[in-house]
């Protein structure tokens, strides 16, 4: 079956099913990289999209940050392997270190829930962290699929991220549907 846009989420807590347009498809990749990587690659096998949008939620790195977010850049913040490469290139690895889109903010994705400062995403002006986005980008750059992605602050990436996370997991909802909206009549 093919489709337009494939929208792919994390979980349904962030954006449910139900509250979508009709002929608008989504999937749920759950958590991190991995996940992400696997539901994308069948999600594009079983849908053929010729757009991928992804929404999800954020810490922000940058305190001046709030709402709805576009990504213009994507890099992996816990690819370590110093010293055969610097911090977020993986080694011995010819696809892109990082995949870019029509945003303005930069996204460090990684396997991990940021709760502390850390002063390598400032020196790489990362706005933004998450758990899924470089796996979807990858994949969708492999495939020649257009990619955008909208991420809705929930935390400030410290120690209080993980309540202010699920207190908020849901707000984003209806600023994701409007941009939604906005996207379908263009």
């Amino acid at each position: 079956m093919k489709t337009e846009l494939l929208i792919i989420t994390a979980l349904e807590t962030e954006l449910k099913r139900a509250a979508l347009p009709s002929g608008v498809e989504i999937v749920y990749s759950g958590i991190g990289k991995i996940n992400a990587a696997l539901t994308t690659i069948k999600a594009i096998h079983q849908h053929s999209p010729k757009r991928i949008l992804n929404f999800g939620t954020a810490g922000k790195i940058k305190s001046e940050l709030h709402g709805l977010l576009e990504i213009g850049k994507v890099i992996q913040r816990d690819m370590d392997a110093e010293p055969l490469a610097p911090r977020g290139s993986t080694p011995f690895c010819n696809r892109p270190q990082e995949y870019v889109s029509t945003g303005q903010f930069v996204c460090g994705s990684g396997d991990s829930f940021v709760t502390a400062y850390d002063p390598w995403l400032h020196s790489q002006g990362v706005d933004v962290v998450d758990m899924e986005l470089f796996a979807i980008a990858a994949i969708a750059h492999e495939h020649r699929i257009p990619w955008q992605s909208f991420k809705y602050i929930t935390d400030e990436a410290n120690e209080s991220s993980g309540e202010d996370w699920h207190a908020k997991v849901h707000h984003g909802q209806e600023l994701m549907l409007e941009k939604l909206k906005d996207i379908l009549s263009g």
